[in-house]
């Protein structure tokens, strides 16, 4: 576990039992969240630059494809009729600009995706909520979700709690990851690493891809 807040934190998830290492099995899936244009364009409202999270989240899809791991990428969108009614888009107006068709949503034309990868469009944080994902990895035999993309502290937290309630181990390649801002992405790393599954390095995923 990362020592984000210091030895006493440490010392005080360890006494409550946090912590310990996630399963990393023989079929994991590479799920990666919400690298759009809103996300990854700092022109937009939603967007900061996350041109490392991209080159990274590259690497680990091609490493994936030879070993036949399924790669899912997300998208987040709303229609029109959406746009007043949802509770989310009232507490974070700036999404609203995350419109059915529009560039903000098209993922980051840098990343490697290939026809028979899995696009999911959600509403919600979460890559599992309401989107079928869980019933899809479980068809494919997949044991193990590498959570990939943006941001840290909300749709990649989110998706990783899920991940794991839904009875796959979590894996969460640091260099994969990203968000608008350092004090967010720090704390949800360190409390996705605690609770939900490990935080490791890119290097390490891309050996566990490649040895699989």
């Amino acid at each position: 576990m990362s020592s984000l807040h210091g030895a006493d934190t440490d010392a005080t998830y360890a006494t409550a039992g946090f912590g310990a290492g996630t399963r990393r099995g023989p079929r994991p899936a590479l799920v990666v969240v919400d690298l759009s244009a809103g996300f990854t364009d700092p022109a937009y409202p939603t967007g900061s630059d996350l041109s490392d999270v991209v080159t990274a989240t590259s690497a680990l899809a091609e490493a994936a494809r030879p070993a036949g791991v399924p790669v899912v990428w997300t998208t987040i969108a709303y229609s029109p009729a959406e746009l007043d009614t949802l509770p989310w888009l009232r507490k974070a107006p700036g999404m609203r600009g995350l419109v059915e068709g529009s560039d903000a949503v098209a993922l980051d034309t840098r990343l490697p995706v290939h026809e028979h990868d899995l696009v999911v469009t959600k509403k919600g944080a979460s890559a599992f909520f309401d989107t079928g994902l869980a019933s899809f990895l479980t068809a494919s035999g997949v044991d193990t979700v590498l959570v990939c993309g943006a941001t840290t502290s909300g749709c990649v937290r989110a998706s990783a709690v899920d991940a794991v309630q839904s009875g796959f181990g979590v894996l969460v390649p640091r260099e994969a990851v990203g968000d608008r801002a350092a004090g967010p992405h720090e704390a949800n790393l360190f409390d996705i690493d605690a609770k939900y599954g490990d935080v490791i390095a890119l290097d390490d995923a891309l050996g566990y891809l490649k040895g699989l």
